[in-house]
Formats: C-alpha cells, structure tokens, sequence
C-alpha cells in the first residue's frame, strides 16, 4: 500500500503556527509581488474566496471579514517543509517528496487491520512534532491514494483526515465521488476530451479498456493511469534526486525594470544564486541560458508579455560566481531593447557535471585557485549570516526591482533577529 500525506493550506497554516490568534480565522496567502491567492484556510474558502484569484479582485471582501493577509515567506516554508518531511521519513523506509505539502509514503510491511490504526498514528504524530494539520490517502496505487487524499481534505470532520481505500468496494464508491477532472494527471484540458467519450467520473474510466486508452489517452500513459485506477500500481516510488541535471532562478520584479542597469543587476542576483546551488551539490556549469520578458502593451488592461532567450556554451564548466556574471552580461546587453517594459527574468545553468571531473588546465593562473577558495568563504559566511552579507558589487545595492512583499511575516526558524518570542 502506497499512502500520501498533504499538509492542509500549507502557507497558510505556517503562518499559523507562530500566530495562534489565528486559528480559526480566514488566513491567506499570497503569491509572488502580492499578486494572487495561492494558499487558503477553510474559513477563507467558506467567505467565497477563490484560489488563484487576483488579490486587488477580493480585497473589498477581504477587508470587510477582517481576513489576515500574508506575502509568501518562502524561507519559513520552507524550512517547516523540511521538517515535516523528516518526520514522515521516521514512518517509512521510502519517503518521495512530491511536492513542498506533499509525500508519498511506501507503507509496505504494515498489515491490512492495522493500515487505518498506523494512518492516525502518523497523522497526529506529524500535527504533533510539526504543528502542520495533514491529511492522508492510502490506497495500492499512487492515482488511488490521491484520490483517498482528495476525499480526506474534503469531508475533514467525517473522515477525521484519514481515508483507506483498501478493497474494491471503498475503491468503487471513491471513484463514483470523484469527477473526471480531478483525477491525478488529467486535469481541465484532458477533462474536457474524457466528457466527449461520455466518461465523467473516475469509475468511468476506470472500466475503460487498455486498448481503448492507448488509442485515445496518449499511449502508454493512458494504459498506466487505467492500471492504477484498478489497483494495479504502474507508476513507481521514485527515489530523491541528489544532483540536479538543471538549476533555474527566475523572479518577477517588484515593479516594471527599464533601465539596462537594472536588469543586469537582477541577472547577476539570479546567477549568484544559482552558482551557490551548483557549488551546493558540488557541481560545475557548462553552459547558461538567459531570458528576458517584457510587456510593452499600454493598455493598463491588457497583459501579453512577450519572451527573448539567449544560450552560451561556456569554455569550461565552472562554478564560479564572478565567471558565470562575466558571461551573461553580453547576453543582456544583446537581448535589452532600450523603452521597452521588462518584468521578469530568469537564468538555467545546464550542461551540469560533477565538480571533481573539470578537466585541468595547467595555464590556469593562481588568481582562479584563489576564486575557488573565495567562493567558499562566500558561501559559508551567507549561509551563518543570511542576507547575502557578502556578495559582488554586479548585483547592485538598492535592489528597487526586488519582488514586492510587502505583508511578508518574520522568517520565524531562519534569522536570528525574527525568532518568535514567547511571552
């Protein structure tokens, strides 16, 4: 059997956690530059609140039922996510964390009358050292457990959190609640397809042939989602990813960027971080791609960003910060179109290898045996410090295109100077 475990309104129940006037309380979230809802509490859904909705669109509402506001604080985030993985991996042998709320869990081992007893267990164990509300969906399969999962979060008081779909007649009446649309990995588009067939719950089409899934559902990917509705598992616990192949910094800006400065400032930023997570996983770059995005329509209601790329194959790989910005500045200059309105951008380092595989160079001079040794320092100083305390002068000072967040609680478990203090 094959359990996943979703934290409830995750963003939103972190902040919670070191705000206990809250509980009970509408909380939301909001995304990058404060520009949509992208975490909700129960009581926030209950006032009509939308997911994904513009914030400026329910800020009336908003107001009127006094609901708490928050701008993403992804340090906190992230940090109480890696806490509630640790726990989860105290559970279960094989832990594959999905996503930053989400793992599923191989609950191989455990016997059959005791699947629901373990499942509680874990629940409270996980609210209890975490202070995370969680629920739970345990099923053969990874599209049946989040399934189960979907149940559980959806009638929290009659399930208590935990949903067992353990024999083929729990599995038939989950499927008969489950619309089409919400089956993992189909979605609006595929959706809309499956109604065309006359298919509109997951019991549907789960009693649809193989035959007639690789014909209609994308091969053999439709024929592994049939299977898994049966029970039968096709899709595999995937084992974590210790090295990246690929490592992207992309932000909106905090407001529309003009000036060439500026947004040479803003790649640099995004390198430097990027290069911090290369060298995190001992890995050196050999090539960099770089894109600028820019909405020059002056219609304040229209919206259609356009997109410019640029790639360069470095010389040699590295991983050297002030190498990497040396290298994506003529790449801004080539891509920037003086008037235009830019308001993102991003970097993708490629071509990864293991750092202790760069080919030598016996012309290499001893100023980049000494960059090497500065960028460790670099390293260590930022992580004790936080802040980028350190940093090269390319990535500015002021900074006035940094994403807008401007609700944005204290980063409780990461800095020193916004530790929560108890009264």
């Amino acid at each position: 059997m094959k359990a996943i475990v979703d934290c409830n309104s995750f963003y939103a129940a972190c902040e919670r956690l070191f705000k206990p006037s809250l509980h009970g309380k509408p909380v939301v979230v909001l995304s990058n530059n404060d520009g949509c809802i992208v975490s909700r509490t129960d009581e926030a859904k209950a006032l009509g609140i939308q997911m994904a909705g513009p914030y400026y669109q329910n800020k009336k509402e908003i107001e009127e039922n006094n609901v708490a506001v928050f701008s993403s604080n992804y340090h906190l985030y992230g940090d109480i996510s890696k806490r509630v993985m640790e726990t989860l991996r105290s559970f279960s042998p094989q832990v594959e964390v999905y996503s930053v709320d989400e793992s599923f869990l191989d609950l191989t081992g455990i016997a059959a009358d005791q699947l629901y007893d373990y499942s509680v267990f874990l629940k409270h164990t996980t609210e209890l050292w975490t202070g995370i509300p969680v629920s739970i969906g345990v099923a053969p399969t990874k599209v049946l457990s989040k399934i189960a999962n979907r149940l559980a979060k959806k009638d929290k008081q009659g399930t208590k959190g935990v949903v067992i779909l353990q024999n083929i007649e729990q599995q038939m009446e989950a499927l008969k609640k489950t619309a089409v649309e919400d089956i993992w990995g189909v979605g609006c588009a595929g959706s809309k397809k499956l109604r065309m067939f006359n298919i509109n719950t997951a019991w549907d089409l789960r009693n649809r042939s193989e035959e007639w899934a690789r014909k209609n559902l994308g091969g053999i990917v439709g024929v592994r989602l049939i299977k898994e509705l049966n029970g039968m598992p096709c899709i595999e616990m995937k084992h974590p990813l210790t090295t990246k192949k690929m490592i992207a910094t992309t932000r909106m800006f905090g407001k529309p960027v003009y000036e060439l400065k500026e947004l040479k400032e803003a790649v640099a930023t995004y390198i430097s971080r990027a290069a911090e997570k290369l060298r995190r996983q001992n890995s050196a770059a050999g090539s960099l791609s770089l894109f600028l995005m820019n909405n020059d329509n002056r219609l304040w209601n229209q919206y259609h960003p356009t997109s410019k790329s640029s790639y360069v194959i470095l010389p040699s790989p590295t991983y050297l910060t002030h190498v990497l910005i040396a290298n994506a500045m003529p790449l801004v200059e080539a891509l920037y179109n003086k008037g235009s309105k830019y308001i993102k951008a991003g970097v993708i380092l490629g071509n990864i290898i293991p750092s202790d595989m760069i080919q030598f160079n016996l012309f290499e001079s001893e100023e980049s045996a000494q960059s090497k040794k500065l960028m460790h320092i670099i390293d260590n100083v930022n992580f004790s410090m936080r802040n980028d305390i350190l940093k090269f002068a390319t990535t500015g000072t002021t900074k006035n295109w940094k994403m807008r967040q401007e609700k944005r609680s204290q980063r409780f478990t990461t800095r020193w100077d916004e530790l929560c203090i108890v009264k």
